[in-house]
């Protein structure tokens, strides 16, 4: 990219000049690719259905699409590279820059700001050194704020590659991140086992999780978000899942964590003078 000087131009516009073409993939790579590529297209009528997966899949090689990646779906779609990028800056589950292994995203949508999100969000920039959509110097976390994990019941939430850490605080999830950069294994508390982002990358492309018990730990709905339903078939409704912010019972134990970094406690840190009581888990 050039810029003609404004004493020249007067206006100072930028003139774009052409970038050069996408570096090939290496040939064994490219062979692999096409071979999983190959096997993505035969799920769909239309073959520019299966970009997104496609996507998916350049990204699990260099864990962010490259301009190579780019190209490379272009050509086994028959696409032009205008097209594929069009899709690719327009989802931000794509991401453009390389990453960490380790996409760390906190919401900061409405609920779980106020329960805490914001608080969570700006303790671990400072924490960790960088700002939203940066990664820390070792490559390992890439930190963003996301506006919404799906899982308003669970709040404030921590996403880890998608796999959720629910009920978090700043405490739990500066610990949560040490862990990840030391290299300590850690639990989501619902879901899959946790893994790195460029295999995370391939699953979505829809290629099977074939780490043993993978798949069984997947789960399903959790009990908060199971009310309507159980309502809408008739059941009895159940005690409330979230006591009242003042005048909750005090002497009931709070619910078992299953994740290894849930917080210790489920009070809102953006809001110290209104804590939330204790989490109940249904029936309790």
């Amino acid at each position: 990219m050039t810029t003609t000087p404004s004493s020249e131009q007067g206006t100072g516009v930028s003139l774009g000049m052409p970038q050069l073409p996408a570096p090939a993939y290496p040939a064994d790579v490219r062979a692999r690719l096409e071979a999983d590529a190959k096997e993505i297209i035969a799920r769909y009528p239309g073959s520019r259905s299966a970009l997104l997966p496609l996507l998916h899949l350049v990204q699990s090689e260099e864990g962010y699409v490259t301009r190579t990646g780019m190209q490379f779906c272009a050509d086994v779609l028959g696409l032009t590279t205008a097209e594929v990028t069009a899709v690719a800056t327009f989802y931000t589950m794509y991401r453009r820059k390389p990453s960490g292994d380790y996409q760390v995203g906190v919401c900061t949508n409405t609920l779980c700001a106020v329960m805490g999100g914001d608080a969570i969000f700006d303790e671990l920039k400072q924490h960790l050194g960088v700002g939203n959509d940066e990664t820390t110097e070792d490559g390992k976390i890439t930190l963003e704020h996301i506006e919404c994990n799906a899982a308003c019941d669970f709040a404030p939430v921590v996403m880890v590659n998608w796999e959720f850490f629910d009920n978090q605080t700043p405490a739990s999830a500066k610990r949560l991140v040490d862990d990840l950069r030391a290299g300590v294994p850690v639990e989501p508390t619902r879901g899959a086992p946790l893994c790195t982002y460029k295999e995370t990358a391939r699953i979505l492309a829809g290629f099977p999780d074939e780490r043993p018990g993978a798949v069984e730990a997947s789960g399903g709905a959790g009990p908060a978000s199971l009310i309507g339903l159980r309502l809408a078939k008739g059941e009895e409704p159940h005690p409330r899942v979230v006591h009242p912010r003042a005048g909750g019972p005090q002497d009931e134990a709070p619910a078992e964590h299953l994740s290894s970094h849930d917080a210790p406690q489920q009070t809102s840190a953006s809001d110290p003078a209104h804590p939330a009581g204790p989490t109940a888990e249904e029936g309790e």
